[in-house]
């Protein structure tokens, strides 16, 4: 019913000699060992760090993605109670403005006249600055410390569809932020009890066509930092997962596949996830908001449709233990790419 998922505990290349997926890197590790030595396959290499903060009135996004022939950066806001989104895109085709590191915690930055990112690690912590000069018809800009507690543990998994296709995928939760975000005349404030980060880091060589669901929280909840990281369809067939929940920093990695029920005719009634077999995890989320996005570009096609909303249900710990989840705010998405 579960797989044998190996651990890694020791510092390992992603990629052999010729490019391929390095055999010894296939597993998951408890904190960020995978060195991202991505090379040759041109156009099928896709690298990513998507940045996402929940914070007491707003979440906020930040993105650098670069697939091979194009650069693809996005930064987007929701304000939770008046619902207002604003999402701004820059695609720039073969530019060597953007900069991503092979390291997890590496130094990321991309410039542009319409929107600059800034990601920088050091010292156990992240700084990232974001400058849109028009982002909904006002001006924005993000100043945000992001710490990395050295006791967190994360979730660090290869995903081997085979020797020449495969995906690093770094998930770290429960980053406490501090610092503001100005949007016009408007300036949110980020609390490192209340606001935490999650980083997604992606490296891979992937197939032209793909899609995936993805389902995470990060969030204080009744005395406890809790987090949630769960992933369908992409993970079926390859012996591996991407999820796992964390209590205080610490992670319990589920090794049985999770299954996302859903209405595709309206995302926005309540999803269903749990795992295939046992009931480890039996979650019904609940959206608030659609966040909707579409590419169409011939050579390039992707679709998104991302949901804000509150889990509610359980998770089990190794020994038997149920862990209550109880209204966590946090995300699940439905994501088609054609790349």
């Amino acid at each position: 019913m579960q797989h044998l998922e190996r651990e890694i505990t020791e510092h390992v290349m992603l990629c052999d000699a010729k490019g391929q997926l390095n055999p010894n890197a296939i597993g998951f590790a408890r904190q960020p060992l995978v060195v991202s030595n991505l090379r040759g396959n041109f156009m099928r290499k896709k690298k990513w760090n998507y940045w996402c903060i929940f914070g007491e009135e707003v979440m906020f996004s930040a993105t650098i993605s670069h697939l091979d022939y194009a650069t693809v950066c996005f930064v987007y806001f929701l304000n939770y109670e008046t619902q207002r989104f604003y999402e701004k895109t820059v695609l720039v085709p073969f530019t060597r403005q953007v900069k991503l590191s092979n390291e997890v915690l590496g130094r990321c930055h991309f410039r542009h006249e319409d929107m600059s990112i800034t990601i920088d690690y050091k010292h156990n912590q992240t700084e990232m600055l974001v400058e849109v000069g028009d982002f909904d018809g006002e001006p924005l800009q993000a100043t945000l410390q992001i710490e990395h507690p050295a006791e967190n543990e994360s979730l660090n998994v290869v995903i081997p569809w085979n020797r020449q296709t495969f995906q690093f995928t770094g998930k770290h939760h429960l980053l406490p932020v501090t610092g503001k975000i100005s949007l016009g005349s408007r300036e949110y404030t980020f609390d490192p009890f209340e606001s935490f980060a999650v980083l997604d880091y992606g490296r891979g060589v992937w197939p032209r066509e793909t899609s995936w669901n993805w389902a995470m929280a990060s969030q204080r909840s009744d005395g406890q930092t809790i987090a949630l990281n769960f992933g369908g369809k992409w993970t079926d067939g390859t012996g591996m997962t991407e999820n796992a929940f964390f209590v205080n920093g610490k992670m319990t990695k589920i090794h049985e596949d999770v299954q996302f029920h859903y209405n595709s005719e309206d995302y926005n009634d309540p999803w269903f996830i749990q795992t295939k077999f046992s009931d480890d995890v039996k979650l019904t989320f609940t959206p608030f908001f659609e966040r909707e996005s579409k590419t169409d570009m011939k050579l390039v096609k992707s679709e998104t449709h991302q949901l804000v909303g509150y889990f509610n249900g359980h998770v089990r710990h190794p020994d038997g233990r149920k862990q209550k989840i109880m209204q966590l705010l946090g995300t699940v998405e439905e994501h088609y790419a054609k790349w």
